[in-house]
Order: structure tokens, then C-alpha cells, then sequence
């Protein structure tokens, strides 16, 4: 099929993935309102054409935590991306390289944080979860550091997972869950060859000394219930922070008050996200969230976003609203999916057009212009 735009890639992810895997990336909590209105609500937002403004040079650059990149994204840590393409995190961190832009290794991937590293051409990003094991934790962190890893992504949205009805219907989880993914696999070819045979191994890299070697996604999945810790506060994030000598970004934050909780611990930068509307359902989207928190605290950390990003335009469209970057997730994954690493070049690619084009027709030349005086 032709692929043009990130639906395109979505398309052709659900065609080729078995059902179990593309529920998963693809839904969200309860009713899916969030989710929906993440997309939504950033849809709708008009934006100001303007004309005969010189937009014959116009740049993408920005530059995040010290560091020049290509363009304002990041690619966002995405649990299980090397079940969507054959060793999918290290394809990904390689097209996010070339193109010079973050990639974030979640600390349940598939390929653990060694093997992205040493893959990748460039510096990776690394994201932890709030975990019971602390010492666990502190050796996930010393092994992001030996792995060059540049910046900390500290995800605390997730003190307890939501109730997400997809999985239990795919079989991801449920009743016979191990036998429904079987079938849906043999009816998936393709994915079947390239990724469930010649993919493996797929035991959670990260969190195998824990799991083990031959863990599966019932482990996972256990394994997530009974090991995120809700008894987190913040003063429990000093020891992190004094682990974490690089940039430390809290993500998961949707309230002003959280963000300035954030900047008071001496975080380097937050996003703003409701992990996709995949936690709390009800809650506002990232792009309504966005302009009292970046108002709040843009002047004291950096903040970042996602949530329904699915174009250059959304880019340019979070900006607008007060992000000085964005982080792209089912994004990325669909088109992982669908192709592999050139498919994340190709969206990568179809990211920055787009950008220029929403630029160019809203007369700015730079991303340092793109703020609210571009939107209607």
C-alpha cells in the first residue's frame, strides 16, 4: 500500500501485526475518551495562515538539553517495541540517529539498554519506571550511565496499571491468553517469520535478571502488577536525582502544581502526558494540559509533550501551545511496524515536511518563533 501520512502507517501496522500486539500499542484505558481526545484536541486547534512574510529559509533545529538536534522530537519510550519489527529497538535508535534526533529506550524493551547503546550511533536517551526494588533500580541506573545513556526519562504516572479493556479482548492478557496470541501469530505470516522466529530472543532485556532468560509475556505482565510502587512521593526522588548526574526529566505530568514539584527537586525538564490515554481515562489531554504548565514553569525547566502527536503539524501545533519538544510514540511504532527502520526514516522524514510546510504557511522561519501568536 502507498504511505503517505502516519494513518497510513497505522494501516499497514494493523495488517501485519496480530491482533494482540497492534490492541496493544493502538488502545488505552477504560473507554479510550482520553486517547481519542488527545488526538482531538489537538486536531482542532486553528493556527493562523499569514503571507509575504520571507519564509525562504526556514529551519526545524532546535536544541534540547545541550545537545543540537534535527528536529523538536524525540523518539518516546515504548514498552515491547522489539515484538513490532525484528530487534525493533535497535532498528528505531538507528533511524532516530541518522536523522539526529533522541531516541528513549524504555526499560521494558526487548533489547536492553547494552545492545540499543552499542547499535546506536548516538547517545541514547534512557526511561525508568518507579519500581519497589530500589536496588534494582539503582543498577538499571548505573548500567544506562556505563551505556553513555545522556539523559534519565523518569516515568511516575504509573504507580498502579491502567485498566486497559483491549488486552484482555486480544489476549495480551485474559483467559488462554497464550493460545489466542498462537493463532494470531500463525495468521500474521509474515510478522510470524521476521519477528517471532528470527526476532528472538524476546525476553525483556532490561529486567531479565529479574524475570530470567526465559521469561514471556505472562511475566511481563505479572510483573507489571506487582512491581510498580504506589507509595512513591516526591522526596523519594532525591536519591535519584543524586544518583543522576545528567539531565533528569520527569514525565507524566498534567497538572501546574505537579510540574512546579518538578522544578522544585531540581528536574532538568518534564512532559506533559497522560502516557498516551492509556492510565487514567477522563483526564485532560496533553495538548489542553500544556498551556497552564508551560506557563507555570517553562521558565524553569524545559518542557516537553506527547500525546496525539501524528503529523509535522501537531509538532508545530504542541509548540505552539508552550513545548519546546515533543516526544513521538504510537507514531513511531506503527511505522516501525510496517517497515522496520526505514519506515521510522520515513516518518522521521514525513515529520520534518510537514513541519516545514505548517512553518512556511503560518510565517515563521525558526522554531524559537513558533509560539501562541500562531494559532487563531
Amino acid at each position: 500500500m502507498i504511505v503517505a501520512s502516519t494513518t497510513d502507517f497505522r494501516e499497514a501496522a494493523r495488517r501485519k501485526l496480530p491482533r494482540f500486539l497492534f490492541d496493544y500499542i493502538d488502545g488505552g484505558a477504560y473507554a479510550e475518551r482520553t486517547l481519542g481526545r488527545n488526538v482531538s484536541d489537538l486536531a482542532d486547534l486553528s493556527l493562523r495562515q499569514r503571507v509575504l512574510r520571507d519564509v525562504s529559509r526556514v529551519s526545524t533545529k532546535t536544541t534540547l538539553f545541550g545537545v543540537e538536534q534535527s528536529l523538536p522530537v524525540a523518539l518516546a519510550p515504548v514498552g515491547l517495541t522489539g515484538m513490532y519489527a525484528r530487534r525493533g529497538e535497535v532498528q528505531a535508535a538507528r533511524a532516530a540517529a541518522a536523522k539526529g534526533v533522541p531516541f528513549c529506550l524504555s526499560t521494558v524493551s526487548v533489547c536492553d539498554v547494552d545492545e540499543v547503546s552499542k547499535a546506536s550511533a548516538a547517545p541514547i536517551w534512557f526511561q525508568l519506571y518507579v519500581l519497589r526494588d530500589r536496588g534494582f533500580m539503582r543498577d538499571l541506573l548505573v548500567r544506562a550511565r556505563e551505556a553513555s545513556a545522556t539523559a534519565l526519562v523518569f516515568t511516575v504516572d504509573m504507580p498502579v496499571p491502567g485498566a486497559r479493556y483491549r488486552d484482555a479482548h486480544s489476549g495480551m492478557s485474559g483467559p488462554n491468553a497464550a493460545a489466542r496470541r498462537m493463532l494470531q501469530a500463525l495468521g500474521r505470516p509474515t510478522w510470524a517469520w521476521e519477528v517471532g522466529l528470527m526476532g528472538r530472543p524476546h525476553t525483556l532485556g532490561n529486567v531479565a535478571p529479574v524475570l530470567g532468560e526465559n521469561s514471556g509475556l505472562e511475566d511481563f505482565m505479572g510483573w507489571l502488577g506487582a512491581n510498580f510502587d504506589p507509595a512513591i512521593t516526591w522526596k523519594d526522588l532525591d536519591w535519584i536525582r543524586d544518583l543522576w548526574k545528567g539531565p533528569l526529566i520527569i514525565k507524566g505530568v498534567l497538572d501546574p502544581e505537579d510540574a512546579k514539584a518538578a522544578a522544585d527537586i531540581g528536574a532538568d525538564g518534564i512532559v506533559v502526558s497522560n502516557h498516551g490515554g492509556r492510565q487514567l481515562d477522563g483526564v485532560l489531554s496533553s495538548a489542553r494540559a500544556l498551556p497552564a504548565i508551560a506557563d507555570a514553569v517553562g521558565d524553569r525547566l524545559t518542557v516537553l509533550a506527547d500525546g496525539g502527536v501524528r503529523s509535522g503539524l501537531d509538532v508545530v501545533r504542541m509548540l505552539a501551545l508552550g513545548a519546546k519538544g515533543v516526544l513521538l510514540g504510537r507514531a513511531f511504532v506503527y511505522a516501525l511496524a510496517a517497515r522496520g527502520g526505514p519506515g521510522v526514516t520515513q516518518l522521521l522524514d514525513l515529520i520534518e515536511t510537514e513541519m516545514r510546510v505548517a512553518m512556511a504557511l503560518t510565517g515563521v522561519n525558526s522554531v524559537s518563533q513558533i509560539d501562541r501568536s500562531i494559532l487563531a
